[in-house]
């Protein structure tokens, strides 16, 4: 470890001048995690800053829409590993930095406790709450400090947590973002919300955006470009002139060539990438012949205010109003959802041509929100997804939140600052800091848009680092579930009534199980732990252990061990910290339930944190509630929660 700075020396911020302090950052050896459009900018601060030590993980590749706000990223890079990329970019104008970059998911089992250890500081870049947790509690285990950071739009926010000073990022409730990756958008989606972001930023842009604002709609069509060498007709149709109008070409031709391309040709590229189809059903694609005659029908009883609309307001130009569809609360079918979609292209065209190629999507521009939501619709019923209704595509649609630089610059700059007074050894001058997208006065009455605030303590109530925390060395592939509740949960920690958790799995033990749940559980029993459902309880896991005849509540940081010393350790794992006592007057395991068989094991939908946090809401503090069951051979967990996305933002994955 390198030197701390002297105590007794200068305060915050003098201090960044002394040289004590310029020699622990260049020697410290700091984990960035993420190189995104947060990760992007800190590399680079951390690089212009002093710090010369890096190791970076990343498992994302470099997407063309990436390019307009990652700025250490260039069109040469798309498809190349992200933490790759911007590792080399940085040592092109920092050659002293040593900066060590993996292309590699955070969680997985390498990147372990031990490994966590070997750093002084872990610096979070990250968009997926279930990674920021992992790396919360790895960091708890390892008692390195954590620095946390979050952007949205113009909103951002960076955090510092320390195990038993302050919070640790599980300590407040945290809401489930709606973050979806490009590639899920383009090719993959599985919500109405993919298509609502894929017609909204994706096909609206090009079509009456800006043309040289650069969208995933040309990636593909690169993509597919790449694969058509021989066959010129399809290779002159992904040409990036290809959404332009031609200068004869009627409204309505321009439309249904429009239709053709992203409702057919572009389904039919994706079905052609078949791996992407061995656990999913494929789309559809959809003709406009089929669904014509139905629009036309509809068209033709329903007649057209296209003389009238020429002499309305260019927001109160409707596709909607002119076929007579008024009920904006029914959902659409598949023929009406094209007959919008024409006519609103149409509509745009014929007496809005003034905007088209720098129009912006306002959610008060009733043709800009039919446009969306017919196009959204059309690829729902490409990908076998319910259609949604005008009402609800339109309050979806409003909430999108983008990714902008500046944010993730502001915001890198801040992970930095914290990073300095935490080498410094001046936590008490560490600040969670949010940033507001306008001025704010504050009580001084000095205008700001950055906001520090005192970090709080670590609530007592967390599920997380609320507990006490013990360290378990095991060797997980041999010992028995059965081994591990009677030679550490009982013996060792001296647990009555234990309720083990783990990711989806759950254990109880208590008088009020049924026999049959008993029976049910008693089949865990000669598991390995690693071989238990959910994934086991392996390297690094997090196990929970309570007692509600006790009161008592504790966390395990599982780390798995082969080799073991008969003589040092006879009995064949290790324990390690203090574990809390329970209540004096707590009664000895009841004979009822039955020695070690008394068992249940929930395979909920949740992960473990929801488990746990569910519990606790539920129950006192230390008391877990009863939880669904399952049985032994339900070993793997269900598709996680989703929260419904209409009344929240959604922001898009970099």
């Amino acid at each position: 470890m390198t030197p701390a700075v002297e105590a007794s020396g200068p305060g915050w911020p003098q201090v960044i001048w002394s040289e004590a302090l310029q020699q622990r950052v260049r020697t410290a050896k700091v984990l960035a995690v993420g190189a995104g459009g947060i990760g992007c900018e800190l590399l680079k601060t951390l690089a212009l800053s002093g710090f010369e030590n890096i190791e970076v993980v990343d498992m994302d590749t470099i997407e063309t829409s990436n390019l307009n706000r990652q700025f250490l990223f260039r069109k040469r890079h798309v498809g190349q590993s992200k933490a790759k990329v911007a590792a080399e970019a940085v040592k092109r104008f920092r050659p002293s930095c040593n900066i060590n970059a993996m292309q590699a998911n955070i969680k997985e089992p390498q990147y372990n406790v031990s490994w966590f250890k070997g750093f002084d500081l872990v610096l979070n870049g990250l968009d997926n709450l279930e990674a920021r947790r992992h790396v919360n509690r790895l960091c708890l285990a390892a008692e390195i400090p954590l620095v946390e950071s979050g952007t949205a739009a113009y909103l951002g926010q960076v955090s510092v947590h320390i195990k038993g000073k302050f919070e640790c990022f599980e300590c407040q409730p945290k809401a489930t973002p709606k973050t979806f990756p490009v590639c899920t958008i383009r090719n993959t989606p599985d919500k109405p919300i993919h298509c609502i972001v894929w017609a909204k930023d994706l096909l609206f842009q090009r079509l009456f955006g800006r043309a040289d604002v650069v969208t995933d709609l040309d990636e593909a069509a690169e993509k597919a470009e790449e694969g058509a060498e021989g066959d010129a007709a399809a290779a002159a149709e992904q040409e990036a002139s290809f959404f332009v109008r031609h200068p004869e070409e009627t409204s309505e031709a321009y439309a249904e060539r429009i239709f053709h391309r992203v409702f057919c040709f572009d389904i039919e590229r994706v079905i052609g990438m078949t791996d992407l189809w061995k656990t999913r059903k494929p789309p559809v694609p959809l003709k406009v012949e089929a669904l014509r005659p139905a629009a036309s029908a509809a068209a033709s009883a329903n007649g057209s205010s296209h003389t009238n609309g020429k002499q309305a307001a260019a927001m109160d130009v409707s596709a909607c109003r002119s076929m007579g569809l008024r009920d904006s609360h029914a959902a659409w079918s598949s023929a009406q959802s094209a007959q919008v979609f024409l006519k609103a292209i149409q509509l745009f065209l014929d007496l809005r041509a003034d905007e088209v190629g720098a129009a912006v999507f306002d959610k008060d521009d009733a043709l800009a929100v039919e446009f969306v939501a017919a196009a959204s619709n059309l690829r729902s019923t490409c990908y076998s997804i319910p259609p949604l209704s005008l009402f609800e595509l339109k309050g979806m649609a409003g909430n999108i939140v983008h990714a902008i630089a500046t944010t993730n610059a502001i915001v890198a700059g801040l992970i930095a600052v914290e990073a300095t007074k935490l080498l410094a050894k001046m936590p008490a001058a560490c600040r969670a800091t949010h940033l507001r997208s306008s001025v704010h006065t504050g009580r001084s009455g000095r205008e700001r848009v950055v906001g520090p605030s005192m970090l709080e303590p670590p609530n007592p109530k967390c599920p997380v680092c609320g507990t006490a925390q013990l360290t378990l060395e095991i060797d997980t592939a041999k010992t028995t579930f059965k081994e591990f509740l009677d030679k550490v949960v009982r013996r060792k920690l001296a647990v009555s009534q234990p309720t083990i958790i783990s990711d989806n799995f759950m254990y109880e033990e208590g008088p009020d199980l049924d026999e049959d749940e008993v029976a049910d559980n008693a089949q865990f029993l000669p598991r390995p732990l690693a071989a238990l459902p959910s994934g086991g309880i392996k390297d690094s896991s997090l196990v929970k252990v309570s007692d509600q005849s006790q009161e008592l509540e504790l966390m395990l940081i599982v780390s798995h061990q082969e080799q073991w010393d008969e003589e040092k350790d006879p009995e064949g794992f290790r324990l390690g910290g203090t574990a809390p006592k329970g209540r004096a007057d707590a009664p000895v395991a009841a004979a009822a339930a039955g020695p070690s068989s008394s068992a249940a094991a929930g395979d909920d939908e949740d992960d473990i944190v929801e488990v746990s946090e569910e519990a606790l809401e539920q129950t006192k503090p230390g008391l877990i509630s009863k939880r669904k069951r399952a049985t032994p051979e339900e070993d793997q967990p269900g598709p996680g929660k989703r929260l419904k996305a209409a009344a929240d933002d959604v922001e898009v994955l970099e």
